[in-house]
């Protein structure tokens, strides 16, 4: 692929070696790594000047110790597409869910959304709730299944008026990478937004039982004990909860799209997603 080639040879240009390793996504974007460095060619749907102000925040000194920091704080463009640059860290592995570093992911989401905005660059809206809108309305089909899906995401309410702070906007295990120290990756979705749609993956994995209560009690109450401000006072669920339901739709409809791409049944976990929306929908 010359995409593919071209990303190895931007990895050798700052100190890539080795053979090139493609990074499997599900996306549109091309991820390849050559020993300590990788190199990203973002979505074609991105927004270059938005993604410009997000490398730079990711390179500033405030959210040092947070984000990982570009090996180059620039946008470069290969074969037209947006590519990025980056130090290789060690993802957590697929097995490692119940073990991975949920409190240190929280301590460090904590610490994200108490950044100070006026101290960084002008960043767009974060893209939690659009990435959620995005998925519904992407979904194909007409069956019962996508039926449920597009109700449970259409019959939400209108969100209350929440705090705008800065905000990863797709927060998963897979945004944590080991260096040093664990840091938060991936900038694509980085914005001002309402800081309780970086908690709402998690909560919506424990509300379909898919996440051990034990381990959410852990993430949640590392995030309030660091001070994390999206929860505000009293019970978390108050601002949690429609947040949770979008992404149990968007999750759900994500889960649908590629079992039917596959040709596949769908498994236990992305069946309780749609039970949980089932749920949801009679609630």
């Amino acid at each position: 692929m010359v995409l593919e080639a071209e990303l190895a040879g931007v990895a050798g240009t700052y100190g890539g070696s080795g053979d090139p390793v493609r990074h499997q996504t599900r996306s549109d974007s091309v991820v390849v790594r050559r020993g300590e460095v990788v190199v990203k060619a973002h979505s074609v749907r991105d927004d270059v000047p938005g993604l410009r102000a997000r490398l730079r925040a990711c390179a500033s000194p405030e959210l040092a110790g947070v984000m990982l920091a570009p090996l180059v704080p620039e946008v470069l463009m290969v074969a037209g597409r947006a590519v990025t640059v980056w130090p290789a860290g060690r993802p957590i592995g697929r097995d490692e869910t119940e073990t991975a570093p949920w409190e240190e992911g929280a301590r460090l989401l904590a610490r994200l959304h108490a950044a100070p905005l006026t101290s960084l660059p002008a960043l767009p809206e974060a893209g939690g709730p659009g990435r959620a809108a995005g998925a519904v309305r992407r979904l194909e089909g007409d069956g019962p299944v996508e039926r449920l899906i597009r109700r449970t995401f259409q019959e939400l309410p209108e969100p209350e008026a929440g705090p705008a702070l800065l905000t990863h906007g797709d927060w998963h295990l897979g945004q944590l990478v080991l260096r040093d120290r664990w840091l938060l990756i991936d900038p694509d979705d980085l914005g001002v937004g309402d800081p309780a749609w970086d908690l709402a993956r998690p909560a919506a994995w424990y509300a379909a039982g898919l996440l051990d209560p034990e381990v959410w009690d852990r993430f949640l109450g590392a995030y309030l004990a660091a001070g994390g401000p999206a929860l505000g006072d009293g019970d978390p669920w108050r601002r949690l909860d429609l947040p949770a339901r979008a992404v149990t739709a968007q999750l759900a409809a994500v889960a649908l799209g590629h079992a039917r791409r596959e040709r596949r049944e769908l498994d236990e976990a992305e069946q309780s997603l749609i039970e949980a929306c089932g749920r949801i929908v009679r609630a």
